[in-house]
């Protein structure tokens, strides 16, 4: 209130009012001047040095009305992370009663505004409650942290901190220092040998300081004349606008650092960040408006190399992550597994002992909307009953908000664990699984319709009737070679690329045959590179190839396991394959959750349910296990990071330890370890990328072999058909026309088989009478290509002497009718 009365004054009369003292005034006010680092600026590099503690629960100390007006910028800033801030008003009477609360509310950061003259009942209650250990921080707001005693607090490792604007070590401040007590009336009693000064009577030296030098520079470029000035007549001092001008251009280097002033207020300083260790107060790093927060010694907030503290680590036995191993002659437990190497060497790197223990109730840790409370590692985490928690912890946005993660140290997703797909049993007509079935029924269809469309088109059109005897040009009998047998055959011939001797001659038939040769290139083309992809890679029987796959069927159950990151997933996910998914498993009876990696295991490998799990868990399970395999890709990606509960001071540290490890490549290497040990993994008969297909044997295209025989088969006994039927209707033919006696069926069938199954016989035969003793009894056929001797006139027998062709099948060529007395050195061919 004097300050505020006072600058009244001297602003009425255009005097300059400089200042050393906190003002907590927001508005430009023009004839004043402080130099006191103004309170926003010291707000913010509060919480700078918040900010890279990681500071998320702090307790604010205040004891003056006006410390929460001092302080409602730094509680009002904004920041990445929420940070919980608990404000208490205490005075040397409410000291313990404050800390008390807080060592029970469990926040072990405190920000502390209380005044110099009260700090020792301060601090005798940080005694007397025990909270001066590793665990506590506390930040101080005096500028004067040197000039308390803290001898009791330097060797139980609690975390004190202060800004201090006078640097002592500087030597242009060394040098001051000295004059002062040299000049000192009392002798040297000023400082006292310490070489340190509070922070305002240095203020008011460098007041006095800009001061002088504003008032000099105003002396150089105007002449000073003294004047009275009177509260009662307000009469102004002219020169004061001057010299509150000259005064704000001053820059200089004081006792309290760089000086420089913008409308009256200080712009630049610089504080230095002081840490208590074990033997004094030590500067460890500085803070200025210009490059904030700048921590030189990062060692020195977690100086854990001369603790000899021995942390609670947490974790949940998973293979092979933490695994438990008794040794030999002792029943006492010992942990191994990759996390438990990790553990050891960021352990080494940082300086902690470690004690391991196994969390209770066997879970990771998930939020239950219906009770509001965390269980397994997330809730031991919370309760501050362990400081770190090692093991394949997933990292996310629900724990995270309760608890902290360090780097992560390795990366993944969910997969699908299955059962490996049987192989496709081998049909015999395998063959026939290139085209479906509706396009076998299409094509057997489109065979008969064109076939009937070839024998009516060639009916029709007059350019496929011809003459079958050229050389008669007076013959009236023509014919037509597309038959509806031939007609069929023609298309068969095609359709099997093998080509017929008939060939259509008039433009109608020759469109239809070329049309249908265009659809059997492309139906053979089809056949030919689709029957090469069925036969020449094997096929597996995969009922799922992805999680779209997995949600649109029930007959597979699936599930994740029970409180973990992977059900909270599927839980909290907005995709709709996701929800879907989520509410399969929700409503599933019985429960398709499981509640260790080794039961899922196990239900996949009866069969008929699949198991969404972590893929690094799952890589490993794979490979140890050569009937199980991974569908699909990853659903999402996320880390393992090592937990810590909010606030902690050993998270950064054991990240950076991390990141070391991954830099050196030994993270690698423990995966390599424990992942793919070439005595725990199975052998997959695996083909190499040059020879994916397989050779096509029996099996694949046997059936093929099978038509083919019983195609034979069936020809066989047609033939044997026709030969009988036939064989019998030419002897009947033979007895109706010719009563003499003749050889008995049985006997000529039996001479004509003898002769056909004579290797080394001629290639002729003697022509069989009866073929055409229909026509003329006595004749045998002759044909025409012969060169004969031209017979007498009665004995020559013409074509129209047989009533048709039908009634003599032979005479469908040119031929002659010869005597059958001729001389036996002339024998005719009938065949």
């Amino acid at each position: 209130m004097l300050g505020a009365h006072i600058h009244s004054i001297c602003d009425a009369l255009d005097i300059p009012h400089l200042e050393a003292r906190v003002d907590l005034e927001a508005e430009y006010r023009e004839f004043s001047i402080n130099l006191h680092p103004s309170q926003p600026l010291l707000n913010k590099a509060l919480q700078d040095v918040m900010t890279y503690l990681n500071w998320t629960k702090v307790a604010v100390i205040y004891e003056q009305d006006y410390g929460l007006v001092k302080l409602r910028e730094l509680v009002r800033a904004p920041s990445k992370r929420d940070v919980e801030i608990h404000l208490r008003q205490a005075d040397p009477d409410t000291y313990r009663a404050v800390l008390k609360e807080i060592k029970t509310k469990e926040i072990h950061n405190l920000i502390v505004d209380t005044r110099p003259e009260h700090m020792h009942h301060f601090l005798r209650g940080i005694l007397q409650l025990q909270m001066n250990d590793y665990k506590y921080h506390y930040l101080f707001t005096t500028f004067d942290i040197e000039t308390f005693d803290l001898e009791d607090f330097k060797y139980n490792f609690v975390n004190m901190t202060a800004f201090r604007i006078v640097d002592a070590e500087d030597v242009g401040v060394m040098e001051i220092l000295k004059d002062m007590e040299r000049f000192q009336s009392n002798g040297q009693s000023l400082l006292n040998k310490s070489r340190i000064i509070q922070a305002e009577p240095a203020l008011m030296y460098d007041s006095v300081h800009v001061f002088a030098l504003g008032l000099q520079t105003l002396e150089q470029s105007h002449s000073l004349a003294l004047a009275n000035v009177s509260c009662d007549s307000e009469q102004p001092w002219d020169g004061g606008l001057s010299l509150i001008n000259y005064i704000n251009s001053v820059e200089l280097k004081g006792l309290s650092g760089p000086i420089e002033f913008k409308e009256g207020r200080r712009i630049q300083f610089k504080l230095d960040l002081l840490k208590l260790k074990q033997h004094s107060l030590v500067k460890v790093g500085e803070w200025s408006p210009a490059t904030g927060v700048n921590i030189s010694d990062k060692a020195a907030f977690f100086d854990s190399g001369t603790m000899n503290v021995t942390l609670v680590v947490i974790t949940i036995l998973e293979t092979p992550y933490v695994m438990m191993k008794a040794l030999e002659n002792t029943s006492t437990p010992r942990f191994e597994g990759f996390c438990i190497d990790l553990l050891k060497e960021i352990a080494d790197m940082v300086g902690f002992e470690y004690r391991i223990q196994l969390v209770p109730d066997g879970k990771y840790g998930v939020y239950d909307p219906d009770t509001g409370e965390w269980n397994g590692i997330v809730r031991q985490l919370m309760d501050k009953k362990a400081d770190l928690a090692v093991g394949s912890m997933t990292i996310n946005y629900a724990r995270e908000s309760v608890i902290d993660f360090t780097k992560p140290f390795m990366n993944l997703g969910i997969s699908i664990l299955f059962k490996v797909p049987t192989s496709q049993e081998t049909r015999l007509f395998s063959f026939m699984n290139p085209l479906a079935v509706e396009i076998w029924l299409y094509v057997l269809a489109a065979y008969v319709l064109v076939s009937i469309t070839m024998f009516i088109v060639a009916r029709f059109s007059p350019y496929e009737w011809h003459n079958p005897h050229p050389c008669d040009q007076e013959n009236d009998l023509i014919e037509n070679q597309f038959s509806l047998a031939n007609s069929f055959w023609f298309t068969i011939g095609t359709l099997m690329q093998q080509g017929s001797d008939l060939n259509p001659k008039a433009t109608s038939t020759r469109i239809v045959g070329g049309i249908w040769w265009f659809f059997t290139l492309i139906i053979i083309s089809s056949y030919t590179a689709n029957l090469a992809a069925f036969l020449t890679v094997e096929r597996m029987i995969t009922p799922i190839e992805n999680a779209e796959d997995l949600a649109g069927q029930t007959e597979i159950a699936y599930g994740t396991l029970d409180s973990g990151s992977t059900m909270t997933f599927f839980r909290d996910s907005m995709i709709e394959t996701y929800k879907k998914m989520w509410r399969f498993m929700e409503n599933k009876k019985p429960s398709v959750f499981v509640s260790t990696y080794e039961e899922g295991i196990r239900r996949v490998l009866e069969g008929n349910y699949a198991f969404l799990m972590e893929s690094t868990m799952l890589d490993y399970i794979v490979q140890r296990d050569c009937n199980l395999t991974q569908i699909g890709g990853l659903l999402d990606t996320k880390g393992y990071g090592i937990a810590t509960p909010m606030g902690s001071p050993w998270r950064d540290k054991i990240s950076l330890a991390i990141l070391e490890l991954q830099e050196k490549g030994e993270i690698q290497m423990l995966y390599n370890k424990w992942w793919k040990n070439p005595g725990d993994t199975c052998t997959r008969t695996e083909k190499g990328k040059e020879s994916k297909a397989n050779a096509l044997g029996v099996s694949n295209i046997g059936g093929v072999f099978v038509v083919l025989l019983c195609g034979l088969a069936i020809a066989v006994i047609v033939a044997i058909f026709e030969f009988c039927y036939n064989s019998k209707r030419s002897t009947q033919m033979e007895r109706r026309a010719v009563p003499a006696p003749h050889q008995s069926l049985c006997a000529e069938m039996a001479e004509e088989l003898c002769f056909a199954l004579r290797c080394r016989g001629s290639r002729q035969r003697p022509a069989l009478k009866r073929q055409c003793s229909k026509c003329v009894p006595g004749t045998t056929y002759v044909p025409a290509s012969f060169d004969l001797p031209h017979p007498p006139n009665n004995v020559l027998r013409s074509q129209s002497q047989c009533p048709s062709e039908a009634g003599c099948p032979m005479f469908q060529r040119s031929s002659l009718a010869v005597p059958l007395d001729l001389p036996p050195h002339l024998h005719y061919d009938a065949s």
